[in-house]
């Protein structure tokens, strides 16, 4: 039962698989449109936007959670099953709440004390038991258990009311409504009246009831002077456009076209479709789709690196270059698409492009060196030059990033063999080739 009342809950280090193990999704405009959403809130709590990140996982639990640092990760299904912007403002407020509060430090705290009652639980029983009376010992030893279980799941709702308040407040100085927020919670009372999870005992749960935390908040968001304000219409528009496109690239492409009919010629419905028409092996339709938007919208950025993309991987690199060109030149602060733009240019096989192509991933993995598929293909360039050891650099970057330690020290050391000594790429091998070996021997001495 307490399981099932993770699945449904905003929640943090206790109920949340690490996120190396998670599927992460990167796609500029959702970035961009997360940084957008969560800044004002960031710095409502003290933080530095440029230290806070909003990592999108892909997941169709309604779910986000913290797990140590300034890292907020939200599930897409949370993102899809919201109705507006101001719901996921709701969700990010509550996890910086539980970052400022220091709650993943903390956590050893509700840990430890629950730890002690359960020792203690194991002396006494262990005591009855070699006094003779078994039965009591097992009982004293039940009881221990469930003391300590109740009292770590007590720290947990405590955390959680804390985050709750926090997170209140930090929509409070940024002058955002918590409208969102209230709806979110219903949201997550329905889901749980459907599921028909028992609402009449709190003390089972990680989190308080949602019906308290809704009675709580109700009266704090509706005296706040930022209950009335309306929403962004231009960041209202955004959202619209990601969620939709999100729904088109993680459900299944039937359900898709059941909730955006082509009747519904909006630009979230052809954003959607677009996508599934894609995923589902159909160009022709993806394209058309893509081009409809592009009618709306010529210079789109977004919009132009979706063609680029449905050409790419439809088999027509060629094709795909204008199209990503321009997305790169309206947008040249986005290295996920400077990405795309760069795997296009090595797709055509055409060894006239390999310096741009370079030229572009280089830039592309300056401004964010956290994309394995940047490196992959940064590494691929290399090797079509000649030039192994860079190419092993590349490589070693990319296993660094995807949790392969021993194949990242083996890229690493055979980039130390190639690379000049002192230059920055030698050091940058090396640093790779200390953690890694680091890595690969805590793993054996586990």
């Amino acid at each position: 039962m307490v399981r099932l009342l993770m699945l449904v809950a905003l929640s943090f280090v206790a109920v949340a698989r690490p996120a190396a193990a998670q599927s992460i999704l990167r796609d500029a405009e959702t970035e961009a449109l997360l940084r957008d959403m969560s800044r004002p809130l960031i710095e409502a709590a003290g933080l530095q936007p440029g230290n806070v990140q909003i990592v999108l996982i892909h997941n169709q639990e309604i779910n986000a959670f913290v797990v140590g640092g300034q890292a907020v990760y939200i599930h897409s299904g949370l993102i899809t099953s919201a109705d507006n912007a101001n719901e996921v403002q709701g969700v990010i407020a509550h996890e910086l709440g539980h970052i400022t509060g220091g709650h993943i430090i903390r956590l050893n705290e509700g840990a430890q004390q629950a730890t002690g009652i359960m020792i203690l639980s194991l002396i006494l029983g262990a005591a009855a038991m070699a006094a003779g009376a078994g039965e009591a010992g097992m009982g004293v030893l039940a009881a221990g258990q469930q003391a300590a279980l109740g009292s770590f799941l007590a720290f947990s709702r405590t955390q959680e009311s804390s985050a709750d308040a926090a997170g209140a407040l930090y929509l409070s100085r940024a002058g955002i409504s918590g409208r969102g927020s209230l709806a979110f919670f219903e949201r997550l009372q329905d889901l749980e009246f459907r599921m028909n999870i028992p609402q009449d005992n709190g003390y089972a749960r990680t989190h308080p009831l949602n019906s308290e935390r809704l009675a709580m908040l109700t009266n704090v968001y509706e005296s706040d002077p930022a209950w009335g304000r309306p929403p962004d219409p231009a960041q209202e528009e955004r959202f619209q456009r990601v969620r939709a496109k999100l729904i088109g690239f993680v459900e299944d492409p039937r359900n898709v076209m059941t909730r955006y009919p082509e009747s519904d010629k909006s630009i979230p419905a052809r954003y959607a479709r677009a996508y599934a028409w894609h995923r589902s092996a159909h160009p022709d339709r993806a394209l058309e789709e893509s081009e409809a938007l592009l009618v709306a919208k010529p210079n789109d950025p977004y919009f132009l690196e979706l063609k680029g993309q449905i050409l790419l991987e439809s088999g027509h690199p060629d094709e795909a270059l204008e199209s990503l060109r321009q997305a790169v030149a309206l947008q040249p602060d986005q290295p996920l698409i400077a990405a795309l733009f760069g795997h296009a240019l090595i797709a055509t096989e055409d060894p006239r492009n390999f310096e741009e192509a370079k030229r572009v991933l280089r830039v592309a993995v300056q401004r964010d060196n956290d994309n394995p598929f940047a490196w992959y293909q940064l590494g691929i360039v290399y090797d079509r030059e000649g030039d192994q050891a860079r190419a092993a650099l590349a490589t070693a970057e990319r296993y660094n990033l995807t949790g392969q330690p021993q194949l990242a020290l083996a890229n690493a050391e055979q980039a130390l063999m190639g690379i000049p000594v002192g230059t920055p790429d030698w050091l940058r091998a090396q640093d790779i080739a200390m953690v890694s070996r680091s890595q690969v021997q805590r793993q054996r001495d586990r």
